[in-house]
């Protein structure tokens, strides 16, 4: 049988092989599924674990363009229940659907072929990530009203995957487990997008849980029950809002790891799936003399409302937080009806992280990147206000 070229891949081939693109965007090719036309873009990522992004543009009646999408093409694991997780990962996304949650359109698997894909809404702006690093770079901090748009836009979204239902009316269970800032992306037009529940547990039935010793997600902003591996509640997903949102108006993690004396840290059987951004045992040790002493330290410069939400947020104890997202939620939001001089919204949080990735991108070249670290890898021109190549 003669060897199709890439502009004929077929949607029973897709899950096969999806065509290698070049990151610099010169390859063009092209696919369908279900009737809609996608063409390939670039090669977004390629992350840890072998999962592959991939950009495309999707075309549907007459080849009217209708804009960009995300392709995650999960890698083959080594076991079935492996393989089985990834996949109910992707269900488990597809159910979500609010509009500060990115969006899964079609996902497929072919379970002979050990393979899966899913496409997905791709949001074009900067990661909450990409934003953090710039402000540090120019000098100073997200504004005020940046924390508390982004925290009550965030905490919706976390409050209506809490509450979801399956088919029948049983709650689903969900927590995202993985709250951080590069699991927050801004839309171009400053709409706000959590991302990525790949870590997420649910009590969705059939649905394989993650080893006992395995920590899923980046363990610098995990909550300290599930650093103890105990159980997760909504609270445990409002306290790693609260992290994010510290280091958001701050520009500095809530955990001081490099003040830790070595002979502190303390052996562990847990181990983190992915490679956290400050090491596991360390948060550990840390957790143990954990306070509100510590959160008053971070965030002593910021108006005292702001820091009372935080505070609720950041207790050791998950029954001395807010009860729920929603609660927390409507906490930012009074703040910012209080205390902001002007409304905070979608524009003004547009043309704050575009300011704040031009100003930081005109900088860069005065930092040291390489071991400093400041911006994330493989960082877009484009989220920095600087020209393509």
């Amino acid at each position: 049988m003669p060897k199709r070229s890439e502009d004929e891949v077929t949607t029973e081939e897709l899950p096969r092989r999806i065509p290698t693109l070049s990151s610099r965007g010169t390859a063009r090719v092209h696919f369908e599924v279900e009737g809609v036309r996608y063409e390939g873009v670039r090669e977004v990522e390629v992350r840890p674990n072998g999962e592959r992004l991939l950009e495309v543009e999707r075309r549907v009646a007459d080849g009217v363009l209708s804009g960009p999408c995300l392709v995650r093409q999960l890698s083959s694991p080594l076991t079935y229940i492996q393989r089985q997780r990834m996949i109910e990962e992707v269900q488990l996304a597809f159910r979500l659907n609010h509009p500060n949650i990115a969006q899964v359109f079609h996902m497929e698997a072919d379970e002979e072929l050990d393979t899966a894909f899913a496409i997905m809404e791709y949001v074009g702006g900067p990661s909450l990530e990409t934003l953090v690093c710039a402000a540090l770079v120019r000098g100073q901090p997200l504004s005020e009203g940046f924390g508390l748009y982004v925290g009550a836009e965030v905490a919706d979204a976390l409050h209506y995957a809490h509450t979801l239902t399956s088919e029948d009316g049983k709650p689903l269970g969900i927590i995202h487990r993985d709250v951080s800032p590069r699991h927050i992306a801004m839309g171009l037009h400053g709409e706000v997008k959590v991302l990525d529940f790949g870590a997420a547990y649910s009590l969705m039935v059939g649905r394989e849980e993650s080893p006992e010793m395995l920590l899923r997600g980046d363990v610098a902003y995990a909550s300290p029950e599930y650093l103890r591996k105990e159980a997760l509640t909504p609270r445990s997903d409002v306290f790693s809002l609260g992290v994010l949102l510290v280091e958001v108006l701050t520009g500095k993690h809530l955990f001081e790891v490099h003040d830790l004396p070595v002979v502190a840290v303390t052996e562990t059987q847990l181990r983190p799936e992915v490679q956290p951004s400050l090491p596991l045992q360390q948060m550990q040790t840390l957790m143990k003399t954990f306070g509100p002493d510590v959160v008053e330290k971070a965030v002593a410069h910021l108006n005292e409302d702001l820091k009372a939400v935080l505070h609720a947020a950041l207790r050791l104890n998950p029954e001395e937080r807010f009860a729920t997202a929603a609660d927390m939620r409507d906490a930012l939001r009074g703040v910012a009806h209080a205390q902001l001089h002007e409304p905070y919204g979608r524009a003004e949080a547009a043309k704050e992280a575009a300011r704040v990735v031009s100003e930081g991108g005109q900088m860069r070249d005065q930092v040291e990147f390489g071991e400093a670290g400041l911006y994330p890898a493989g960082l877009e021109k484009h989220e920095l206000g600087l020209k393509k190549e």
